[in-house]
């Protein structure tokens, strides 16, 4: 890094405020994006981490982990997804963004925040927030490989056990060549306990001149707004506030003006019904049996936060694992809610 690359800087000029859906291993994976997508209020996607050790990957692997690659680079809804890669060696990762970029992806984005024991242990993740000067030499490297054109972001926390080197490393980032950073604003020792600090952003977009996006505990509108005000950032990536409520983004996007209906506003449980029906379908068809069941009650268990009839239906199912029987309680939900339906409008 040289001294200009180390000077604090002016914000660039606000563009238009983007709302992300986060990476999240063993959720957040292709499956749910493309339902969440399909409700809307989301700019793009990033996808869970591709683990990178000592060999390059064959292409099978980036798109049986990002199989939005086989179509564009988008979900089926259209919404672009970059490709998330995690690893600790410069060259290995260089070599392995290469062949990613050949496959067509919206973009690919940098770990440097994920606080998993298993990767920490073997210097990935979160583990590099105490090597600024790796951070350098990875996203340096992996700028070199990839067209020019090729978007590289990253995502980082606030450092590993603190924060005292969180804005260094977003100058190594920034000096590295990435064009976007994403700021998880808690530690890895801080986990994902609220709250989040979300004025260390503000500091960090103060020493920055790439765009920021903050994330961390957006689980409302009011989480958003506050969020907004405390980061300086007007772009946000959600993750499992966007996983409880799957209208959050549209509510946000209402803020500012876009077309997510009256401020504040998001989606009703009835309108959910036919995406629990989808995702079902969607699970059945790519993921093995024994994984199925536990997917679908996992992503009950979430909305139920927000919910209160996903709290029933998760109760109902808590304890079924076949499928015929789950196929059964949906279809049994889609005609209850249908007549709910046909009986408040008169139909």
């Amino acid at each position: 890094m040289n001294r200009d690359d180390l000077a604090p800087a002016l914000p660039a000029a606000p563009a238009a405020p983007l709302i992300l859906l986060a990476p999240m291993e063993g959720l957040l994976d292709f499956v749910l994006r493309d339902i969440l997508t399909r409700v809307g209020g989301i700019d793009r996607c990033v996808s869970e981490f591709i683990r990178i050790t000592d060999q390059l990957l064959p292409e099978r692997v980036f798109t049986r982990i990002v199989p939005e690659l086989l179509h564009g680079g988008r979900t089926p809804a259209g919404v672009p997804v970059r490709a998330q890669l995690l690893g600790s060696d410069p060259v290995c990762l260089a070599d392995n963004a290469a062949r990613l970029a050949a496959l067509g992806p919206a973009g690919i984005d940098l770990n440097f925040g994920c606080p998993a024991k298993v990767v920490n242990r073997h210097g990935g993740g979160a583990a590099l927030l105490e090597e600024p000067e790796t951070l350098l030499a990875i996203v340096g490297a992996v700028r070199r490989a990839v067209p020019a054109a090729m978007p590289v972001s990253a995502k980082m926390r606030l450092g590993f056990n603190d924060d005292a080197r969180a804005v260094e490393c977003a100058q190594a980032i920034a000096a590295g060549g990435a064009d976007e950073l994403v700021v998880h604003a808690r530690t890895k020792a801080q986990a994902y306990r609220p709250p989040a600090y979300w004025a260390r952003i503000a500091d960090i977009r103060a020493a920055v001149r790439i765009p920021l996006v903050a994330n961390g505990e957006i689980w409302s509108v009011d989480d958003a707004r506050r969020c907004r005000q405390a980061s300086g950032c007007a772009s946000l990536m959600l993750g499992r506030g966007m996983v409880t409520d799957p209208g959050l983004g549209l509510a946000i996007k209402a803020l500012d003006g876009g077309a997510g209906g009256p401020a504040g506003a998001g989606v009703v449980w009835a309108q959910l019904v036919p995406l629990l029906q989808a995702y079902w379908a969607i699970v059945c068809g790519r993921l093995e049996p024994r994984a199925r069941a536990g997917r679908l009650k996992q992503w009950l268990n979430f909305l139920r936060r927000r919910f209160p009839e996903a709290e029933g239906s998760y109760q109902q199912i808590r304890a079924v694992n076949e499928p015929q029987a789950i196929d059964a309680w949906l279809a049994g939900l889609a005609r209850a809610h249908a007549d709910q339906g046909e009986r408040q409008t008169g139909y």
